[in-house]
């Protein structure tokens, strides 16, 4: 195939071809990216980070506007970023989680004091 998304944290790899995007790459690996659009760019809930970019094509301009300066720190769209090699994309943890570890965290604080 030639092309290689790997997906952290979940570790799963998937194999594609050159020029699929993350967001088509993850729905292959039965990896979970959120996004509202359906891949249009217009939602911006599939942002990923990718920590080297050498493996996608180039960021377009419509990409770049819609990021606001976060591709330097290695943030891309999902539904946008097109895989042309070996890429590791990092998913944002999922917000319901994110709370339930915070009140989790909250609560071993109380019972420690």
């Amino acid at each position: 195939m030639g092309a290689k998304v790997t997906f952290l944290p979940d570790g799963k790899t998937v194999e594609v071809r050159p020029g699929t995007t993350i967001l088509d790459a993850s729905r292959r690996a039965r990896v979970q990216i959120r996004t509202r659009c359906g891949g249009k760019a217009a939602c911006m809930m599939c942002k990923v980070q990718v920590p080297d970019p050498s493996g996608l094509a180039p960021i377009n301009q419509n990409e770049r506007l819609k990021l606001g300066g976060q591709e330097e720190q290695g943030y891309r769209l999902a539904c946008q970023a097109k895989v042309t090699g070996t890429v590791t994309a990092v998913l944002p943890e999922d917000p319901l989680k994110a709370a339930v570890r915070k009140q989790l965290a909250r609560q071993q604080e109380e019972e420690g004091c």
